[in-house]
């Protein structure tokens, strides 16, 4: 679908709404208004897509501005990173602002705001204030100090700005109405006295302003159309209002337009923590190595990690702008990527966890350059040669002495082909004295043409290089670890969260630079730390080529039932290869964040499913695309286990590729 035939979502029905009733165009202005006082998260991802995203469809300026009023958890660190993240992500601001350039416009507005009666200093502590604030079910009472004289305000305000009164002694506040059902109106704090170095103004303030009246003020300064928010604002609203027409009485001649507020739903993210408080707490007591370790959800952490910024962007557009708040299972971000890295990056072999193979009738001494593809998915990606000798490392995983006829991969007995290379079969091995495997001894074949069913990675021992690779896992091993009323979010931290191991990678992989990623083949995709240095090569797991963890969950809510019922019972006897048939039924007709979950879980069945299950829906009728794209998508999963193609799977991605239906011929395109 084009992007103009795109359905609007609700906040560009509102500015096409606001356009319609006269709003010029060039009046449009948006803003992404970030505290500084942590690194962005992935949460952030969704309010910078939605502002920077409608400011590319309407053509209008974005405002980049740090609403900097919290002098004792704000540092230029997080200044910086923010701006980084954002130019990361692709977006460009017009301006660059900070909330603290209109400290002094916000104390000559509360200044004025004394003077019509409409603020007043309160002198209670912040428990009795508290207490006669009332509840929601019960109205609140005046403060003894509600009455005071516009003089004796003005003068203690002055005096509080001069630094003569020390912290918590003062407050001014907003008189509005004590009894209002929103208790964010019942005479909220505008100013509190803080003796605080400030990253840019220094020590020029001792008082500094609340959020609610420095946040919509600022919009205002800046002429911001329409300011746009995450769902908890939305109690807000009411006082954002009431400050903005105050101010826009005083100033309706140099700012005509004022704003308007408008609440979207946050993104939250299964297995994921989004509050800064928390995450800088995980720092804090050494759970993990900083803002940027990448089992965080930072920008930062995720950009180390090897996630790329079409990957973040196409998440937050597959998630959408909603109105209600949800979650979105990370399952999708970890698809997006998956998506995105499966079409650039290029291909290598590694082998992480090695066992010694021979290939007994190689000829000893002998080195052969073979031809290796970089990326079957872009053909301008061209091959490059990799070494093949007589011994090799291969995944200790790829071997069994026996196995059955779904495993494959080696056997003793049985043949295999090697990437790029030979037909080997396996004809015995060495064991060291406690029963394990040391070595695969094999002959080849340089029969090349024959068929057969597996296909493995290697490297050659001599020309290997030694690489650390870090293999991270979600950091949390509950779907919604700070839900939990009984339990602190830190008991569900998954102690496997990292796992540092020493690999072997092809030698075309010591020039690679940090940042460069890759699909180490069959394993997953892995891109150069930071930490890498040309002595040190050091691999990121970003993620695995399927959702491992889909088929735990499985597993987990499987143990839960104690007693199915008959007709749950027949569901769990249903084979997974008729599943993936229901799966792949009303596949085209699913929104697409629902096809990404069915897609995931349709690649998570097809672990258990043989090619003597998935052949036959090979001629399906081309009526039933969405049984073919299911079929495709089984298929990969079996091709990434090592099966050979054939002529039967070359002819049915043939014919996919010639159908009409877009989604069909993407993921024969995969394939």
């Amino acid at each position: 679908m084009s992007e103009d035939k795109k359905p609007l979502n609700f906040i560009e029905q509102i500015i096409e709404e606001d356009l319609a009733n006269g709003m010029s165009k060039n009046d449009l202005r948006f803003r992404f208004p970030p505290e500084p006082n942590g690194y962005l998260h992935i949460g952030h991802t969704k309010a910078i897509g939605i502002s920077f995203g409608l400011g590319e469809k309407y053509n209008a300026p974005v405002n980049l501005r740090f609403d900097d009023t919290n002098p004792t958890k704000e540092e230029q660190e997080y200044v910086d990173a923010i701006k980084r993240d954002v130019a990361w992500l692709g977006y460009k601001w017009d301006k660059e602002l900070y909330s603290s350039d209109y400290f002094q416009q916000l104390y000559d507005w509360a200044v004025q705001m004394i003077k019509d009666g409409k603020a007043y200093v309160d002198s209670q502590t912040s428990e009795e204030m508290a207490e006669q604030k009332g509840t929601p079910t019960q109205v609140g009472t005046n403060s003894p100090y509600r009455d005071r004289s516009v003089a004796e305000n003005l003068d203690l305000f002055t005096r509080m700005k001069n630094g003569e009164f020390e912290a918590g002694t003062h407050v001014l506040r907003a008189k509005i109405d004590m009894e209002d059902p929103n208790m964010l109106m019942r005479d909220p704090i505008m100013y509190r006295i803080m003796f605080a170095h400030h990253h840019r103004t220094g020590d020029a303030w001792c008082i500094y302003p609340m959020y609610d009246w420095t946040h919509g003020e600022s919009d205002y300064i800046e002429q911001i159309s329409h300011s746009l928010c995450s769902l908890e604002f939305k109690p807000h609203r009411k006082l954002y209002n009431w400050f903005r027409d105050i101010v826009h009485d005083y100033s309706s001649d140099t700012l005509p337009l004022p704003p308007k507020q408008r609440e979207f739903a946050r993104l939250n993210l299964s297995y994921t923590i989004m509050s800064k408080r928390k995450l800088l707490q995980l720092v804090n007591e050494g759970v993990v190595k900083g803002w940027d370790d990448p089992r965080m959800p930072t920008i930062s952490g995720l950009r180390r990690r090897g996630y790329t910024p079409n990957a973040l962007r196409k998440f937050v557009e597959t998630a959408g702008v909603a109105k209600r708040d949800n979650v979105i299972d990370v399952s999708l971000l970890e698809f997006c990527i998956r998506e995105d890295l499966n079409k650039t990056a290029p291909r290598v072999m590694a082998v992480l966890d090695p066992v010694k193979l021979v290939i007994t009738n190689y000829p000893e001494g002998k080195v052969e350059w073979l031809d290796a593809e970089n990326n079957p998915e872009d053909a301008a990606a061209g091959s490059r040669k990799v070494p093949f000798s007589k011994e090799l490392y291969i995944e200790k995983d790829d071997f069994k002495e026996e196995a059955g006829n779904k495993f494959f991969r080696l056997k003793l007995g049985g043949e295999v082909r090697l990437k790029n290379a030979y037909i080997i079969k396996a004809e015995h091995v060495v064991k060291d004295t406690n029963g394990t495997i040391t070595e695969i001894h094999c002959t080849y074949s340089e029969d090349t043409a024959r068929r057969v069913k597996g296909t493995l990675h290697w490297v050659s021992i001599q020309h290997a290089v030694k690489a650390e690779v870090r293999e991270y896992d979600r950091l949390f091993m509950d779907e919604a670890p700070d839900s939990h009323q009984d339990k602190d979010f830190m008991a569900f931290i998954n102690p496997d969260s990292l796992r540092v191991i020493e690999a072997y990678v092809e030698p075309g992989l010591i020039d690679a630079k940090v940042g460069n990623r890759f699909q180490f083949q069959r394993l997953g995709y892995f891109n150069v730390d930071d930490d890498a240095t040309s002595e040190n090569l050091i691999f990121n797991k970003t993620v695995g080529l399927r959702d491992t963890w889909a088929k735990q969950k499985t597993n987990q809510n499987t143990l839960k039932q104690v007693q199915p019922k008959p007709q749950q019972q027949q569901q769990s006897q249903r084979k997974p290869i008729d599943l993936i048939k229901q799966l792949g039924k009303k596949y085209t007709n699913l929104p697409e964040a629902k096809q990404q979950k069915v897609k995931s879980e349709i690649l998570e069945l097809a672990e258990g499913v043989s090619y003597e299950d998935l052949e036959p829906l090979f001629g399906t009728a081309v009526k039933k695309v969405g049984t073919r794209i299911a079929t495709a998508l089984a298929l990969s999963v079996l091709l990434k286990n090592g099966l050979e193609r054939n002529e039967a799977i070359d002819s049915f991605i043939t014919k996919a590729l010639e159908d009409k239906n877009t989604l069909l011929v993407t993921e024969a395109e995969a394939l």
